[in-house]
């Protein structure tokens, strides 16, 4: 048996217009933001918020959570982390927008694609 099975690991939740990230138990229970009360969006085990001033950072983190995307990589008994490949700049975001739209690719694809060129 795994011995992390019995561990109950907190999630990142994220309120994106007040660019504020805060760990919650994953309850099911809706989480309000602590600053504007709105509800918060789950973010997933392995987020790493940018600083509040790096307006490019948040416009990337929004277009991934936008898309249903998580930012996990954590198997649930604890025992290995393999962090996915998410954008973390508009730019690339932006690419991998433009990518999509040519190649006819669901935009979530291509946000989970590490290198937009070689992976579809």
């Amino acid at each position: 048996m795994c011995r992390y099975a019995m561990t109950f690991y907190r999630v990142h939740y994220v309120c994106v217009p007040c660019r504020s990230s805060a760990k919650q138990p994953w309850d099911g229970v809706a989480h309000p933001c602590p600053r504007c009360r709105e509800r918060m969006v789950p973010a997933g085990h392995d987020f790493a918020a940018p600083r509040r001033r790096d307006t490019s950072g948040w416009k990337a983190v929004a277009a991934v959570l936008g898309e249903g995307l998580r930012y996990e990589g954590f198997q649930t008994c604890g025992c290995g982390r393999e962090p996915k490949f998410r954008p973390r700049t508009s730019a690339q975001v932006r690419l991998r927008r433009r990518l999509a739209t040519r190649r006819a690719v669901p935009m979530a694809t291509m946000l989970a694609a590490r290198d937009p060129y070689s992976e579809p």
